[in-house]
């Protein structure tokens, strides 16, 4: 038995260049935000996790240095249960955070999990009880965002050329030029391909209303976060707006947040993020949850390498695995210099896990102390 010696949380970013940054429905891109999780055991073993930023990098990472490292340290490294529940019964069930809770203690958990992988040996999707296989993939993440529509069509295209079949579109403009995109798309690479929606909770209900006929009409793969997470009314309105599938979750914290969503009945594609929902601990809780009742789980893949990795080991280990979401950002140094290869498009628009141990993927320790923290919002 091997215990948690030390914990260090590293706040990172990098600027995003001039006149690089996509447009979404939450601003414009002006840098990118990540905080790293590294767990070193009694025994010299080092694990690597990723807590989502959550828009507060500085705070996530001071959350994990000093209240949550004081509750687990010492702990048995591969009681990742028991670990989960420290935290949830001293910090996230009272006064405890929630949300901020929830991003911090994701990391952690991922870093355990990566530590098990690596003392066994074993890729971690062995550990999690899956097996290799082909996982189809959308070409996201921080890209295809706001801009005329044959510029997105241009952007677009390489990756259909890579072997994607799927493409995921940020909408929440307006209801006029959303449209013009979406048809743009399918217009160009035919019915093929499925085209995915993300609206980053920009939509008003009347949005809504008079974007799903023309999403219904185009044969869309999912409109994905209209409205805020909260908002359970507006879902449940929405839903009877069209017959394109509504999608969430990669703001909705712990099984807690997505058990009542099968009370709603509105929202048919589950999107928990490994690095948001409380770890891959709780991630399979929640996989569990949706698999009972027949909805399939596509994660959304959050800044770094070690999330997008480690995303693919969980979908090569539920039975209701849905979409890897690969980010095919221009420029993503947490994808490409914070990490080895976590990932690669294969011709048959399918990627694979790595066969390494743990998470499978190699950190490059310097490369993160070069890169601190910088404050300020990312979104403008």
């Amino acid at each position: 038995m091997s215990r948690i010696a030390n914990i260090e949380a590293f706040p990172t970013s990098f600027p995003v260049p001039p006149g690089g940054g996509v447009a979404l429905g939450v601003g414009r891109a002006v840098k990118r935000d990540a905080v790293v999780v590294k767990v070193t055991t009694e025994d010299g073993l080092v694990g690597w996790g990723e807590s989502h930023h959550g828009r507060a990098h500085t705070a996530v990472a001071a959350l994990l240095q000093t209240t949550l490292k004081r509750l687990v340290l010492g702990m048995d490294t591969t009681d990742t249960v028991g670990v989960w529940q420290k935290i949830y019964r001293g910090q996230l069930a009272s006064h405890g955070m929630g949300a901020g809770c929830a991003l911090a203690m994701s990391g952690l958990d991922m870093a355990l999990w990566d530590i098990r992988g690596k003392a066994v040996g074993w890729p971690l999707y062995r550990l999690l009880g899956g097996a290799a296989r082909a996982v189809p993939a959308y070409a996201g993440g921080v890209a295809l965002g706001y801009q005329p529509p044959d510029e997105l069509v241009t952007e677009a295209r390489p990756h259909v050329e890579a072997g994607y079949r799927a493409v995921k579109l940020r909408i929440g403009d307006t209801v006029k030029n959303d449209i013009a995109r979406m048809e743009a798309v399918r217009e160009a690479f035919g019915d093929g391909l499925d085209i995915l929606a993300d609206a980053n909770t920009a939509y008003r209900l009347d949005d809504a209303r008079r974007v799903m006929p023309a999403m219904d009409a185009l044969n869309m793969g999912w409109l994905e976060e209209p409205f805020p997470p909260h908002d359970r009314r507006a879902y449940a309105e929405a839903r009877s707006y069209g017959h394109t599938p509504l999608a969430a979750g990669e703001n909705h914290f712990t099984r807690y947040e997505f058990a009542p969503l099968l009370d709603d009945g509105a929202i048919g594609i589950w999107q928990p993020d490994l690095s948001k929902c409380g770890g891959i601990t709780e991630a399979l809780r929640i996989a569990a949850i949706a698999s009972a009742h027949k909805i399939p789980v596509h994660p959304h893949s959050s800044m770094t390498g070690l999330n997008q990795a480690a995303s693919i080991h969980f979908l090569c280990a539920i039975d209701n695995a849905g979409y890897f979401e690969a980010d095919v950002s221009v420029g993503n140094l947490f994808r490409d210099a914070l990490v080895s290869e976590p990932w690669r498009i294969g011709a048959d628009g399918c990627v694979r896990p790595n066969e390494g141990p743990g998470i499978g993927v190699d950190v490059d320790e310097e490369w993160l102390r070069a890169h601190p923290a910088i404050e300020g919002p990312g979104y403008v």
